[in-house]
């Protein structure tokens, strides 16, 4: 049953390849976060956010 069992290895233009994929998306992801943060430097929505965010946290906090 074993004997029939049979592995592909990848060749080493497949490997590349995606090693290539990889930091393609890795590039990609980069992108998108330097997007996220500078839309996020640029406008008031996410020091509101924290502000909320925190409000509420203090105000559960004196509750309990």
């Amino acid at each position: 049953m074993l004997r029939n069992l049979r592995f592909r290895v990848a060749s080493p233009s497949q490997s590349g390849q995606a090693t290539a994929e990889y930091a393609l998306v890795m590039v990609a992801a980069a992108v998108v976060a330097l997007a996220l943060i500078s839309w996020a430097s640029t406008t008031d929505m996410l020091p509101s956010f924290f502000n909320t965010v925190m409000q509420k946290v203090i105000s559960v906090a004196n509750r309990a």
